[in-house]
């Protein structure tokens, strides 16, 4: 197992030697060609912004997803569908939605927050041209709650998601889900396993399944 140095060429290392977390190297840029060559890959930066000065890459070999198809919705959920009180949009307001994934509940505040400075123009930048996108989730006016990620192909790379007010990060990913399965979307790389994200459908897969899923 090792951790590689990034330099100045695009490149990134063979996965399977990497640690048993994932990490598999260290610095680089965040350049939309750089950042666009790691996702058909399966490798995504996550590092704390106040305590590294170059991004941190990885790419665990088990790989925790969900299935549009196989999104849960609740019964609890789809009556809060059914109410519309909850109104959700895409790429209406990519950055508010990545502010607010940065800052909810003060997590910019927190050891270790990742969402700083750089990660949010280099994924405005990605939106700007294409490639990132965003689902809010609006009560009247008010952005309550949404996620944002990387779009390539028939893969979504999920980034974060936040909600100001109860179900509405589950509500954005539904949404998210079932208008990305009607385009035909095939995976939603959640990155990490949570609770909440298992509880939403999540599983884990192998590092080959998804790399079959993502390169077609």
């Amino acid at each position: 197992m090792a951790v590689f140095q990034l330099d100045n060429e695009l490149w990134f290392p063979d996965p399977h030697q990497g640690e048993e977390d994932g990490l598999i190297a260290v610095g680089g840029d965040l350049s939309v060609d750089r950042l666009l060559l790691a996702y058909s890959y399966g490798f995504f930066p996550w590092f704390s912004f106040r305590d590294n000065e170059e991004p941190l890459w990885f790419c665990p070999m088990q790989r925790f997803v969900i299935f549009p198809s196989e999104i849960h919705v609740s019964h609890s959920m789809q009556q809060l569908i059914n109410k519309h009180e909850l109104r959700p949009t895409i790429n209406k307001d990519f950055e508010g939605v990545i502010r607010g994934c940065a800052t909810a509940q003060n997590r910019n505040k927190e050891e270790g927050a990742w969402l700083g400075p750089d990660i949010i123009k280099a994924y405005t930048e990605m939106h700007r041209q294409g490639f990132a996108a965003s689902v809010e989730v609006w009560q009247e006016e008010r952005l309550v709650g949404g996620l944002y990620g990387v779009s390539l192909g028939k893969a979504f790379f999920g980034e974060s998601m936040f909600s100001l007010v109860p179900n509405a990060s589950k509500l954005a990913l539904i949404y998210l889900a079932r208008m990305f399965e009607s385009y035909g979307g095939k995976l939603i790389d959640c990155q990490f396993e949570t609770p909440h994200l298992r509880s939403m459908g999540g599983r884990f897969i192998s590092y080959e399944e998804y790399m079959k899923i993502i390169s077609t």
